[in-house]
């Protein structure tokens, strides 16, 4: 399908962008095209082996590219106070906050904090990171942050309540993965409010990237993987695919705050990015 590509990302030159979860799949290929468009880009990473690898892959198909490398556990509050204390020392402005690090459908567990490991991960971390940084993306003209929703979050909606994301009554990791990423919408969308209250120059925007192969199944319970190793090729569309429409959240001139971009072919499973709409 023809539509909005990797090609209509603007010279980014100058620009610093900060990917969480950069290692390896939509983190890895974000982070990818915007170091090729010139950003001086930040990978994000909890693993720091892999985030060096992730740097080397980019770095050997982006000449000259500017990367760098920042230990972040985003499902650890204290590591993300941590971490954004260590990129508020090194950058004065910050063009791009992307929030793409998050896991799913995984066994029920509690993070040092108390909270259940996908909230945490998906949701309480990214808007930590966000809040601890808000004053640099503030400082920047035209910064964006970019939330990574799913497609999914229209299927299981139920409310968000302190016992479902600290306790393990009714756990279903199907179910708290989609609360996480509905959490996703609810913060861009109440954060755009409350930036345009302010007049702030900053705008949030969210995307999801439909039907992905991604490293995400891999929590699924054993006896399915099989089928899901032979049926993933053949269902989903690669991870460069799926991250074009947080590429264009971030990177489209035209994009403005509280747009959310999906896509654009059957039931947003794939194609190129288009704007689209979250459950009510």
């Amino acid at each position: 399908m023809s539509g909005w590509s990797t090609a209509d990302i603007p010279d980014l030159s100058g620009r610093v962008a900060i990917v969480t979860g950069a290692n390896s799949g939509l983190g890895l290929e974000t982070a990818r095209e915007l170091a090729r468009a010139g950003a001086t880009t930040v990978l994000a990473v909890r693993n720091l082996d892999k985030g060096e690898t992730a740097v080397a892959d980019i770095a050997r198909g982006t000449d000259g590219s500017d990367l760098h490398l920042q230990r972040l556990d985003v499902s650890d509050l204290a590591d993300v106070r941590r971490a954004a204390e260590e990129i508020r020392g090194r950058w004065d402005r910050i063009d791009l906050l992307i929030n793409n690090a998050g896991v799913a459908y995984t066994p029920f567990s509690l993070t040092d904090d108390g909270y259940e490991l996908q909230f945490a991960t998906n949701h309480l971390g990214p808007f930590a990171l966000t809040g601890l940084l808000l004053d640099r993306l503030a400082a920047t003209p035209g910064s964006r942050v970019v939330a990574i929703s799913s497609l999914g979050h229209r299927l299981f909606p139920s409310p968000i309540t302190r016992e479902a994301v600290t306790t393990s009554r009714g756990y279903n990791a199907f179910r708290s993965y989609f609360r996480s990423k509905m959490a996703n919408l609810l913060f861009t969308y109440a954060l755009q409010r409350r930036l345009e209250a302010a007049d702030a120059p900053v705008a949030a925007l969210a995307a999801h990237p439909g039907l992905t192969g991604t490293e995400l199944v891999r929590h699924w319970p054993r006896i399915v993987q099989p089928v899901v190793a032979m049926t993933m090729p053949l269902v989903t569309q690669a991870p460069d695919r799926g991250a074009l429409p947080q590429l264009r959240a971030a990177t489209d001139p035209e994009a403005v705050g509280g747009q959310f971009y999906g896509p654009g072919g059957l039931q947003e499973a794939y194609g190129p990015p288009i704007v689209v709409h979250s459950n009510r």
